[in-house]
């Protein structure tokens, strides 16, 4: 029988695998990682960004815009529930030109994950800039 990592270490996984489908624009792969009902809130205007469906629509927008950014988070520290199938992840984000690499803004974030069967997916992002 294959053990299920434990929550930080799944976590870290999944976020890695959203980084990595910022990075390469991959909508198939953010999908999973979003729970159907995902709340977003940015960190410059607050706008909510409501449900999978649009969010990804917004991914797809910001994937075809002429001069892209490319959103990093970095996990600081992911504290598990000891009572409930859920999770607190805060640290540092990053949006960098796609063409220069130049930052373009950065912040700090907390995301709300639950687990769902074998799969952490994410419930909730607020983030807020600071540069």
């Amino acid at each position: 029988m294959v053990s299920q990592p434990g929550p930080e270490l799944a976590i870290r996984l999944r976020r890695a695998a959203f980084n990595r489908a910022l990075a390469e624009a991959d909508l198939n792969a953010i999908g999973p990682i979003l729970a159907n009902d995902v709340v977003l809130v940015a960190g410059t205007d607050s706008a909510l960004i409501s449900g999978r469906k649009a969010q990804l629509l917004a991914w797809k927008r910001e994937f075809a815009a002429r001069d892209r950014s490319i959103y990093t988070r970095t996990p600081e520290t992911i504290l598990a529930s000891p009572v409930e199938p859920i999770a607190f992840e805060h640290g540092a984000w990053q949006g960098v030109s796609a063409a220069s690499g130049a930052v373009q803004a950065s912040g700090t974030y907390t995301a709300k994950w639950r687990r769902l069967g074998a799969d952490w997916v994410i419930e909730a992002e607020l983030y807020l800039t600071m540069a």
